[in-house]
């Protein structure tokens, strides 16, 4: 079973200024201690952009799920830039994006990634929990409702 409180750290969630989708990443990886510390951020970075020159991550209500695979991590690591202006994103409903998770996973770790894809998109469907979100003032609220949140769904 994967330990989400292991996978998004404090230090990796960040109140976003950028408003361009590409900034907006820029500024996320920069602002992360994890991704920041990668041996070749960016080159993670490139990654992640051909991967939404391919197809946009917005998957609508406001929420984006960006991501690349990488050997430059053992283990999935989780960003979360939270943006209070709205992020011109491509969204398939066409409309800002406000939660811009970043996961970066190895190569060798497909089904623990997809497992923790999947427990994110079922919980950002949920309006009141997307309001949680955007309702924490600290990155230290946002942590403890994503722990507690997605421990559950990861368990199911």
């Amino acid at each position: 079973m994967i330990d989400f409180s292991t996978l998004l750290l404090e230090e990796d969630i960040c109140e976003l200024q950028s408003t361009l989708k590409y900034d907006a990443l820029h500024e996320l990886i920069s602002g992360s201690t994890s991704l920041r510390n990668l041996p070749d951020s960016t080159n993670f970075e490139e990654e992640v952009k051909i991967q939404e020159q391919r197809q946009s991550t917005g998957i609508g209500k406001g929420v984006a799920i960006a991501h690349a695979t990488t050997e430059q991590v053992k283990q999935i690591k989780v960003a979360l830039g939270v943006s209070r202006k709205g992020i011109e994103y491509q969204s398939i409903d066409g409309q800002p994006v406000y939660l811009l998770f970043l996961v970066a996973n190895p190569p060798n770790s497909q089904i623990e990634y997809l497992s923790v894809l999947s427990a994110l998109v079922r919980l950002l469907r949920q309006a009141q929990f997307r309001q949680s979100i955007n309702s924490c003032t600290e990155p230290c609220e946002i942590k403890e409702l994503l722990d507690l949140s997605l421990a559950d769904e990861l368990s199911a």
